[in-house]
């Protein structure tokens, strides 16, 4: 059996201290816009659409408001404040933290904006990122999930170019299921022994949808992704990579997944980063083609379902949202690299309370429910508590939905933007097998 990866004392210290002096910063920041906020006089307004919906919209208090006002106060300006027009656009550091990354540091942009009528167009997103971490992982990308008038058509996809440092854990749900198989149980991994991969990745993928029907769409589109200089950190008899790829007869070092995805859309959520109300439903079937230059033909079906409840009419983003995120093996097999697993999807933000792909295999179901509620009457914080579950199939007989694995957690919400309902996000989350840790970011986790 492999020894456990463990990271040296000096890193640990570094990264414990980079994180508390970014808390100490956050608490410091935090509290001074609670004071700035305290001026505003709140009233609840959202009674009557359109007209309510603007005098409630001024009444909402974000970070910018909170720099204008702390301006203000260091210069003793007494003029009569004017509104102008808020812009979608967000610039700032790109400041993270959870156990599968370390500490983040970059700058990242996020923006909305409605290429329609917003009784008729839902918002267009996009985000771009630069950012380096203290596990030394360095990414660069583009994404967009954009609407053209009315909804009739969308596009949306992203492109990435990253040098990863990932921690892996196996295949399955952590299992002590004997096995008389040296390189299974490895691959298994019952004793959950830590292990660090590395890769180069540059990947490509987008989806045209067209509208069918108010909320309704079908789509196609492609994906590449090249993974180059794959390796295991530290000194190994084997490894779970390297025993997948040897039963699989993937290349270990260097692979292609390339391929046509074919895609069901309906949408009807009122905004992608913060939803109040409303479902949105994606389901994909990923084919990676050798014709396309793929290793390897494989079909796999994602799912990914989200629904929201608003529990107040006056204060909107008292919500109980519900996520469910899948994957499943139809046909040929997947690289290792590739396994749907915890913190598998798009943004990396499913299974908060442990790291990523800490759980995975051939196919693999999830499911979430938070329930988000205002602490201060002009939503500049807000909270959450969640709690999700996991379950996943291995090589040693375990099926899907036959072994789950639970987590929970509580987080505070500052708002951003009140233009495009912008969250930075501070969650902490615990699971089993000590799994536990920080997680921050910016928008809503689904």
């Amino acid at each position: 059996m492999a020894n456990k990866y463990i990271p040296s004392l000096l890193n640990v210290e570094k990264e414990f201290i980079y994180m508390r002096s970014y808390l100490i910063v956050l608490f410091f920041f935090t509290t001074i816009l609670q004071v700035a906020a305290q001026k505003i006089i709140i009233k609840d307004t959202i009674t009557n659409k359109a007209k309510d919906t603007v005098h409630y919209f001024e009444h909402l208090y974000d970070i910018g408001d909170g720099f204008r006002d702390v301006s203000r106060f260091v210069r003793r300006d007494t003029s009569k404040r004017v509104r102008g027009k808020r812009s979608g656009i967000s610039i700032l550091p790109n400041i993270n933290y959870n156990p599968s990354i370390g500490f983040q540091i970059g700058a990242k942009v996020v923006g909305g904006v409605y290429l329609g009528d917003r009784e008729t167009t839902a918002m267009s997103t996009f985000a771009t990122a630069l950012s380096y971490t203290t596990r030394g992982i360095m990414v660069g990308y583009f994404s967009h999930d954009t609407y053209t008038k009315q909804n009739k058509w969308n596009l949306k996809g992203g492109l990435v170019i990253a040098k990863m440092v990932i921690l892996d854990y196996g295949m399955g749900m952590g299992n002590t299921i004997p096995t008389d198989i040296p390189e299974e149980e490895v691959l298994n991994n019952p004793d959950r022994n830590r292990y660090t991969n590395q890769y180069t990745v540059y990947s490509f993928n987008e989806r045209l949808y067209k509208r069918l029907s108010p909320g309704m769409y079908v789509g196609a589109g492609v994906f590449v992704e090249l993974k180059r200089n794959i390796r295991t950190l530290g000194e190994y008899e084997t490894t779970p990579l390297d025993v997948y790829s040897d039963l699989t007869g993937y290349n270990p070092r260097n692979y292609n997944n390339n391929g046509l995805m074919f895609s069901w859309q309906y949408m009807t959520r009122d905004n992608p980063n913060s939803a109040y109300k409303g479902t949105y439903t994606d389901v994909i079937l990923r084919m990676s083609q050798p014709w396309m230059g793929s290793a390897k033909a494989s079909y796999q079906l994602q799912t990914d379902f989200r629904k929201y409840w608003s529990l107040s009419s006056t204060r909107p983003n008292h919500v109980l949202a519900f996520w469910h995120w899948g994957s499943y093996n139809v046909s040929g097999q997947l690289a290792y690299l590739d396994l749907p697993g915890t913190g598998r999807d798009t943004y990396s933000r499913l299974g908060r309370g442990y790291t990523a792909g800490y759980f995975k295999g051939n196919s693999f179901f999830y499911s979430e429910v938070e329930y988000r509620y205002p602490i201060l009457r002009n939503q500049f914080l807000s909270g959450v508590v969640f709690a999700n579950i996991q379950t996943a199939d291995d090589r040693l007989g375990t099926k899907l939905f036959q072994r789950w694995q639970p987590a929970a957690g509580t987080g505070l919400r500052v708002l951003f933007n009140k233009a495009t309902r912008t969250n930075l996000c501070i969650d902490y989350a615990f699971g089993r097998f000590g799994q536990r840790g920080l997680f921050l970011g910016l928008n809503e986790a689904f």
